[in-house]
């Protein structure tokens, strides 16, 4: 269409435009969600990720601590066997954590309908605050077993946790699923199963940088550099605070749910999630960061000194 003529309708100029947006667009690259299939056995991305995730988060783990040490001392030593135990209690904290989240925070009336559609995880809906959640009961619970202070754990859980976030996410985008929302930038990705076929965000490669790689990073420098993190806890808040800010961010142009929309404010789900998880994370350093009770000049009497 001549470009005078576009100038003379306001009404074919924005169609236009859409046009050439959708024209600069890349391209969704032609993954096959399915890594492994033999015969009825199918074994796709998604699942693959949950496991690669855990292996690679837990033997990071464990070599981090053979490296620089327990994160605060030898007091609280937690032997290899005791670590690899964790590794299906917390693959079952995930998948039962995540699952019952989606159906409680994103797809409650469905669900209330349809009760036998809840152990379908196969037909896709997990929630990563519920998976959260479900892996801080089980990591209390071990730490209880085992006879360990709390947050011993779970500040051995946070340093390793942005791996399995990192593979999570490009699983997302490889299933094409949670993409963000209609944008004119010139990286835009047109997804196949965007039934508008429009320009959007790849936001699970957002939330893969931010919630993978930076706070991977992060981590890493205050394990081994910072004396901060020898404090009980300050790994598990950092990470608190680090995934929920990240998330927090994203969710501006991340698209919401079709079954909820926008919530309070113009809020998404994931934001008001996400919100918790950094109030618990700077409660978390300002109980570990402030001064002890009473006076610690004091000496103490006969009674307290026996």
């Amino acid at each position: 269409m001549p470009h005078d003529l576009l100038q003379l309708s306001p009404f074919v100029a924005p169609l236009a435009d859409a046009q050439e947006a959708i024209f600069a667009a890349i391209p969704f690259p032609q993954f096959d969600p399915v890594a492994i299939q033999l015969g009825p056995l199918v074994i796709r991305w998604y699942a693959l990720s949950y496991v690669i995730g855990f292996w690679l988060a837990f033997k990071y783990m464990k070599w981090l601590s053979e490296q620089y040490g327990p994160p605060y001392g030898k007091r609280a030593y937690i032997s290899r066997a005791a670590i690899d135990g964790f590794i299906s209690w917390g693959i079952l904290g995930v998948l039962v954590g995540g699952r019952l989240g989606y159906v409680l925070f994103y797809n409650l009336p469905f669900f209330l309908e349809n009760p036998g559609k809840i152990p379908a995880v196969w037909e896709g809906g997990m929630s990563f605050h519920g998976g959260f959640i479900g892996t801080v009961f089980v990591m209390l619970w071990y730490e209880r077993k085992l006879g360990l202070r709390l947050f011993s754990f779970t500040d051995r859980i946070a340093v390793g946790a942005p791996i399995g976030l990192l593979l999570g996410r490009l699983a997302n985008f490889v299933n094409g699923e949670l993409y963000g929302r209609a944008t004119e930038v010139s990286w835009g990705v047109i997804f196949p199963t965007d039934p508008s076929g429009l320009p959007r965000h790849p936001s699970q490669l957002y939330e893969g940088l931010l919630e993978g790689v930076v706070l991977f990073l992060v981590m890493f420098y205050l394990s081994t550099q910072h004396r901060l993190l020898r404090k009980r806890g300050m790994a598990s808040a950092v990470f608190l605070i680090g995934y929920g800010a990240s998330r927090f961010a994203v969710e501006f142009v991340r698209q919401p749910d079709p079954q909820l929309g926008f919530l309070f404010s113009g809020a998404t789900m994931g934001q008001l999630l996400s919100v918790p998880m950094i109030l618990f994370g700077c409660g978390i350093i300002y109980l570990r960061m402030r001064p002890p009770v009473g006076n610690p000049n004091k000496k103490p009497t006969s009674r307290q000194a026996r």
